[in-house]
């Protein structure tokens, strides 16, 4: 038998990587990645001449990088990220033509860059970070390189020289948030890089205005500006950006009026301009974006009319206006006053006829004003809370942010494997509470379907037994990869199931009957609420004990809502014409026979 892939990921196997290996000649993919595995790399690897991708990254690998390696001329990826090798970096490297991706972070890699990687013409992604390397940064680098500039290169604090970007002019990421960079936004660089995508420079220290030149970048999707001490107007020029569909500009000090010319970044879906100082009326052009699902204005200073006739305005799930005294009108949820109208000066009435009717009036305003204070004092506190204030507001975090919360999402922090990912324990650095991050596998059939199910069945839920959803982060990875994850609250005492079958020895209780009663009403009391209490019925699908976390008073919650549906409609009323999903999905014993 021929094998050419050997693909094993994310288990507690452990061991050594045993010479026999080198008799797999027709091997094309060797990917280990996170199994445990430690000792030296053996050098019998060489002999895997059909070899195209190894990647051995995130085990205990120690010793040097072997030589043997050149051996295999047809590598095009070599993944050695999270291992405790040791030496130089090899300056033979720059043998290997055929190499487009070099990922050696996060060792014990010592001495300085060797010029010779300058001479692989292929090489696209390059990744050093976390070793001990000093010295300077080859120029032969610059020369052939392109991709995406990683966010960590923020962390060189010894950097002199500066390497100006605004020659790559086919860069398409750049994710610098959350460093401490300052002064203001160059013109010059950003001007020239027009084929960005995807634009991060939030969590930063940047002044001054935002400049024009940003609305030459017409195949920019997602900008984040958030975090900074930006002032200034924001350019009308913006308007010209198309392709948008993020654009997020919260905590600055952005002044003057929103711009009518967003109005026609019809492919916006998230405009986010809270905690600045605009001051001028909400631009009625908003109306016209129709795939616009969050809009947040709140804390500015606008004033006068809110649009009511359709789009986002009409959704009160979707729009914040917190912290605007001066608004009115708007759809009747919003409950602001009543806007005044001053009558049309084409009919000219006599002097009596005018005071006459300003008294009727002002006696019907003072009715009107009395009659709502009465009825807003008598009557029942029966509050719908769905425009969701500041302090409630999801948590917003960076890919980066969860990389560093998880330890680079090490084996050691893994908790455990689902459906469609991986879970890992973290603590991030503004977040008091420990966390869980579920990291979702795109590769899986379903993942990205299950992260949309589970976002939208948890983000406006509220109950104490279910799983308290902190974030949701979409973003890309420090090698341009799509990146999905899911952020949690911890839960100390872990699944239902590990304390009923002591699964992997855990530190477990001793579960008595009335404990035992307890969450089972506690599992009764979430379902009970998805089924009855909320707008849109959610099926869960998939009710087990290892989906039942349980906190540090054994308090149960429902999680893991990957194969939920919505059914829409009032309890009662619904069938199988109103199920959002057709595809019948769950665990055998646990699946709802109706569905």
């Amino acid at each position: 038998m021929r094998v050419s892939v050997l693909h094993l990921e994310n288990q507690n196997w452990g061991g050594t990587l045993e010479p026999v290996l080198g008799n797999l000649t027709f091997l094309r993919k060797l990917k280990l990645s996170n199994i445990k595995l430690h000792g030296e790399i053996p050098r019998e690897v060489g002999r895997l001449k059909r070899l195209k991708v190894l990647d051995l990254s995130n085990n205990n690998f120690h010793g040097k990088i072997p030589i043997e390696l050149t051996n295999c001329t047809n590598l095009k990826e070599i993944i050695l990220l999270y291992n405790q090798l040791t030496g130089n970096i090899p300056s033979w490297f720059g043998s290997m033509m055929q190499l487009n991706k070099l990922l050696l972070g996060a060792n014990n890699l010592v001495g300085t860059i060797p010029p010779s990687l300058g001479n692989i013409s292929s090489l696209q992604n390059l990744t050093l970070a976390r070793n001990h390397l000093k010295g300077s940064i080859p120029h032969a680098l610059g020369n052939s390189l392109n991709g995406s500039i990683p966010s960590n290169l923020g962390s060189l604090s010894k950097l002199q020289r500066k390497y100006s970007i605004k020659y790559c002019t086919q860069l398409q990421t750049l994710a610098v948030s959350t460093n401490k960079l300052s002064g203001d936004i160059p013109d010059q660089v950003f001007g020239n890089l027009e084929n960005l995508i995807f634009l991060d420079l939030s969590n930063n220290s940047l002044t001054g205005p935002l400049p024009s030149v940003f609305g030459n970048l017409k195949h920019l999707s997602i900008f984040y500006l958030y975090a900074n001490k930006l002032s200034g107007e924001i350019p009308k020029e913006l308007g010209a950006c198309f392709t948008l569909t993020e654009l997020v500009l919260e905590r600055n000090f952005f002044i003057g009026s929103i711009p009518s010319s967003l109005g026609s970044l019809r492919s916006l879906e998230i405009l986010d301009i809270s905690n600045n100082n605009f001051s001028s009326t909400i631009p009625f052009e908003l109306e016209n974006l129709t795939l616009l699902n969050t809009l947040d204005l709140s804390f500015n200073n606008l004033y006068g009319e809110v649009p009511n006739i359709g789009g986002v305005f009409s959704n009160i799930s979707a729009i914040t206006l917190t912290g605007n005294k001066n608004l009115c009108g708007g759809i009747t949820q919003l409950k602001l006053p009543i806007c005044f109208k001053v009558p049309s000066k084409k009919h000219k009435r006599s002097l009596k006829k005018k005071l006459i009717f300003a008294s009727v009036i002002g006696g019907v305003l003072i009715s009107f004003i009395a009659f709502i204070i009465v009825h807003f004092l008598t009557r029942k506190s029966k509050r719908l809370q769905t425009s969701p204030s500041l302090q409630n507001r999801f948590l917003r975090v960076t890919y980066g942010e969860l990389h560093e919360a998880t330890n680079g999402f090490s084996s050691s922090n893994l908790v455990g494997a689902g459906s469609f990912g991986s879970v890992y324990k973290g603590s991030l650095l503004h977040f008091e509470r420990p966390i869980v991050v579920k990291v979702l596998n795109l590769e899986t059939r379903g993942a990205e379907k299950s992260f949309m199910a589970e976002c939208k069945a948890l983000g406006k839920m509220k109950h104490r037994n279910l799983l308290k959803i902190l974030t949701c982060c979409s973003s890309v990875d420090y090698d341009g990869e799509d990146f999905k994850a899911i952020v949690f609250e911890f839960m100390p005492n872990g699944s239902l199931e590990k304390l009923l079958h002591d699964i992997e020895g855990s530190d477990n209780h001793n579960l008595n009957f009335t404990q035992r009663i307890d969450i089972a009403l506690d599992v009764a009391h979430a379902l009970n609420y998805l089924h009855n209490d909320t707008e849109q019925v959610v099926v869960h699908c998939d009710v087990k004990p290892s989906n039942v976390l349980l906190d540090d008073d054994l308090v149960a919650h429902l999680g893991d809502f990957g194969l939920a549906r919505l059914i829409h409609g009032a309890t009662g009323h619904s069938n199988k014409d109103q199920i959002s999903s057709s595809t019948i999905k769950g665990t055998i014993g646990y699946l709802p026979p109706a569905y």
